[in-house]
């Protein structure tokens, strides 16, 4: 079996961040990788790995990085697969907005699909969103995990009203 999205971070320090999207995508049961490699300090490493993976069965790329945040952006260079970014508030970070913006402002044909800070976990979801065009038991899951999604909101409102105050009305 070959994975169909890859999860790439700069560092295994952005693990807590990134471990949202594997656990999407593990719920979703979609098989997919996860890597460490490093724009600064891996760069070819990171080449070859952007442009092998059409080839070794991965259709969405997750990348996530702190600081200067390059890593979404190179492997947006280097292949023809849709990449999701994800910013991350870093130790070294300016709040993770540093991370937002070298993601965000990307040129004209290298598109990076970009996240909210620390938001792997919707990155996963809009890469099996991706995925859904084209599969559709996978699509079915995502139309439950959203009906999932509104249930618990309409069980929040049943609880609300189970709650009382002298001047609520309702």
């Amino acid at each position: 079996m070959n994975p169909q999205v890859s999860i790439i971070m700069g560092s295994l320090s952005d693990m807590p961040v990134m471990e949202e999207a594997a656990r999407f995508l593990d719920q979703m049961e979609i098989p997919f990788e996860i890597h460490a490699l490093s724009a600064h300090r891996t760069p070819g490493r990171v080449a070859a790995y952007a442009k092998g993976a059409a080839q070794r069965g991965v259709k969405v790329i997750i990348s996530g990085a702190g600081g200067a945040a390059h890593l979404p952006g190179v492997i947006a260079a280097y292949t023809r697969l849709p990449v999701v970014g994800v910013p991350i508030k870093s130790a070294q970070s300016l709040a993770g907005l540093d991370s937002v913006l070298s993601i965000l402002q990307m040129p004209s044909g290298i598109p990076v699909a970009t996240m909210a800070i620390n938001g792997a976990r919707n990155a996963a979801i809009y890469a099996a969103r991706i995925l859904a065009l084209t599969d559709n038991v996978l699509a079915e899951k995502i139309t439950a995990f959203q009906e999932s999604m509104a249930n618990k909101v309409e069980e929040a409102n049943t609880s609300l009203k189970e709650i009382k105050y002298r001047f609520k009305i309702d």
